[in-house]
C-alpha cells in the first residue's frame, strides 16, 4: 500500500540528486504531513521530519502565520496544486529540486584572534543547508505575497518553480548567491 502526499502525489518517483543532502531530506511516505512534534525528543531528529512538513513549519514562523498549522497546510497544498497545473510535474520533486538549488555550500563566520575579528569562509553542514534553503524559499514567497493581490500559495508556487529551474527571479537563489559571494570574498 503506497501513501501519497495530500492523497495526490506519490513519493516513489521523487529523487534527491545532491549526495550531501540525501540523508537529510526526508521523503517518508506520509498521508498527512503533521507529526505533532513527535520528533523533538532526539537531537538530530529534524532530519527525520518530512520535507513537506518542514516547509509548512517554516511558513508558520512569520508573525502573521505564527502557530497556524492549518493555514500553512492549506497554503502548501494549494501551491502544490498550482505547481502541478503549471509544470505538469510532481510538486514534491519540484520542492526537493528547489531545496537542492537554493542550499548554500559556504558561508562566513567571525573568528577573533589577538583582539581583531576576521571573517573566515566555512563549509555549511547539510542540516543547516536545508534550513537556510527552506527559510529563503518561504521568506521570499511570503514577502512577495504581503499586501499584494496574489495569494501566498501562488507566490510559494512561483518561488518553488523559479528555484527548481535555477531562475534568478527567485528570492532564494539570490540569497544563496549573495551568501556564497560573501564567503568567496573572505577566502
Amino acid at each position: 500500500m503506497s501513501f501519497k502526499v495530500f492523497d495526490k502525489w506519490d513519493l516513489e518517483e521523487v529523487k534527491v540528486d545532491d549526495l550531501g543532502l540525501v540523508n537529510y531530506i526526508c521523503l517518508d511516505e506520509i498521508l498527512v504531513p503533521h507529526t505533532l512534534g513527535r520528533h523533538v525528543k532526539r537531537q538530530f531528529a529534524k532530519s527525520k521530519v518530512s520535507i513537506v512538513e518542514r516547509l509548512m513549519n517554516k511558513i508558520m514562523r512569520t508573525q502573521r502565520n505564527s502557530g497556524k498549522k492549518n493555514k500553512a497546510y492549506n497554503i502548501v497544498q494549494d501551491a502544490f496544486d498550482i505547481i502541478n497545473k503549471r509544470a505538469k510535474k510532481n510538486p514534491v520533486q519540484v520542492l526537493v529540486k528547489a531545496v537542492e538549488n537554493t542550499a548554500p555550500r559556504e558561508e562566513t563566520t567571525r573568528i577573533k584572534y589577538g583582539g581583531i575579528g576576521y571573517q573566515v569562509a566555512v563549509d555549511i553542514a547539510p542540516q543547516r543547508r536545508i534550513d537556510l534553503a527552506v527559510g529563503f524559499i518561504t521568506r521570499g514567497s511570503l514577502q512577495s505575497a504581503f499586501k499584494r493581490k496574489r495569494s501566498a500559495a501562488e507566490c510559494l508556487a512561483d518561488e518553488l518553480l523559479f528555484a527548481s529551474e535555477y531562475d534568478n527571479r527567485s528570492f532564494a537563489i539570490q540569497k544563496k548567491e549573495e551568501k556564497e559571494r560573501v564567503a568567496r570574498s573572505a577566502h
